[in-house]
This record gives structure tokens, C-alpha cells and sequence, in this order.
């Protein structure tokens, strides 16, 4: 039992008590809201470790509720981004590249599995909760990164960084200097389960350029091998 609180928020009432009594069972500890703005009050009272969020919502939709608990002081005594899965009844990829640019840690369309969500659910808590491999502190340029403390800096500037881009980062430097292929990095920062989703990678490698390169489109640090897989340098 990881004990861990999960925060609901869907306005889906059936939904809602089917998939809380569900995780209640796999062994979380379930808070719930109707809507944006009682999922965000809940938010602040209850400091949840991971939010599960509907994108279709009427009065304040899903990504208005991801931005807010993205933005500063969202929720008190919490200083490093709380992980996000968004759930929607839409597939089309422009949905899921606003998911991903807002820093969303995964994306489930509808229908799905309630199996399928606590298996997304326990891999990116534990992306969340892993201690890297590395326990040190690298330095390359003007970017500094904290393995012990999960903090990145860029020019002596803190950088807010996801747990998924955390988690891939530390993951290419642990490969440092050498090409990790697509899938193995998918396998290793996402898990067996994402087996096959490399647009997950190709996403979080454009989100992680734009927070650690100071040109994106000319990065330095993590660099592509077409048709095979990236490298951080």
C-alpha cells in the first residue's frame, strides 16, 4: 500500500466514485472535486502527490486548472511541480501536444481501463519519488544539475522542471556522450508500459530543450541521432 493522496478532479460523478474506489483499493488515499475550482481548493488543502485532471469540464476547463497548479505557490509547502495526468475524451495530437507544453506528465484518452490508469498512475508517482542513479552534481556550461536535490540551474537561474523532465534528464546524463536509442530511453524514464509511445519522447525532448537550451533550435546539451535516438552532451 503506498498510502500516497491522489487528487481527482472530473465532473463525471459516476466516474468519479467508480475510479476513487478503484485507487482506494490499489491502495491510495483519494480526494475528489467536481470541477476546477474546487479541485484547486482542494489542491491547497491537501498538498495531494499526484492530480488526475479532465480536460472537459464546463466553467474553468482542464488546461485552465493544470496552468494554475503550475503557476508559483499554487499549493503551499510544495516547491517542485505536482505530477499531472489529464484525462480527456479527445485523441487528436494537437490536444495532446498543449498537454505536453503545459508540462503534463501523461495523457489518457477515453475510454480507458481503470488498470490501465493505475498503471500510468504508480509510474509516474514513481518517476516522481525515484532517487537517481547519480548522486552528485554535474555541470556542463551554463547548466548545473542537482541529482541529489532534484533542482536544475541555467546561468545560476532555477529551472522548473517537471518530474518527467527531471526523470529524462537524469536518464540521458546517466548515458552521457552516447547515443541512447528511442526506445530504450522511452522504456527507461517512462517505463515497460509506455513501450511504443515514442512521441512521448520526441514531446518531453522539445519541452526539456526549451527550459535547458539557450537556443532550442540549435540545442548543445541534448542532441538528436536521426532515426536512431538523442545524447546528451
Amino acid at each position: 500500500m503506498s498510502g500516497e493522496t491522489i487528487l481527482l478532479i472530473d465532473d463525471d460523478a459516476t466516474l468519479c466514485e467508480l475510479l476513487t474506489s478503484y485507487l482506494q483499493t490499489a491502495g491510495y488515499r483519494m480526494v475528489a472535486a467536481p470541477n476546477g475550482p474546487g479541485g484547486l481548493r482542494l489542491a491547497a488543502e491537501t498538498t495531494p502527490d499526484l492530480v488526475v485532471l479532465d480536460v472537459m469540464m464546463p466553467g474553468m476547463t482542464g488546461w485552465e486548472v493544470c496552468e494554475r497548479l503550475r503557476g508559483k505557490d499554487a499549493l503551499p509547502g510544495r516547491h517542485d511541480p505536482i505530477p499531472i495526468i489529464m484525462l480527456t475524451a479527445k485523441s487528436e495530437e494537437l490536444d495532446k501536444l498543449r498537454g505536453f507544453r503545459l508540462g503534463v506528465d501523461d495523457y489518457v484518452s477515453k475510454p480507458f481501463s481503470f488498470a490501465e490508469l493505475a498503471a500510468r498512475v504508480g509510474a509516474v508517482l514513481n518517476r516522481a519519488r525515484s532517487i537517481p542513479a547519480s548522486t552528485h552534481t554535474l555541470t556542463s556550461g551554463d547548466l548545473t544539475i542537482d541529482f541529489d536535490g532534484h533542482h536544475v540551474t541555467l546561468r545560476g537561474q532555477s529551472l522548473e522542471l517537471t518530474p518527467t523532465e527531471f526523470h529524462l534528464l537524469e536518464t540521458l546524463t546517466r548515458h552521457a556522450h552516447r547515443t541512447v536509442p528511442t526506445e530504450k530511453l522511452l522504456v527507461e524514464a517512462w517505463g515497460p508500459e509506455y513501450a511504443g509511445e515514442i512521441e512521448h519522447v520526441k514531446h518531453y525532448i522539445w519541452t526539456l530543450r526549451k527550459k535547458i537550451e539557450a537556443d532550442p533550435g540549435n540545442p548543445k546539451h541534448i542532441l538528436t541521432e536521426r532515426g536512431f535516438g538523442y545524447r546528451f552532451e
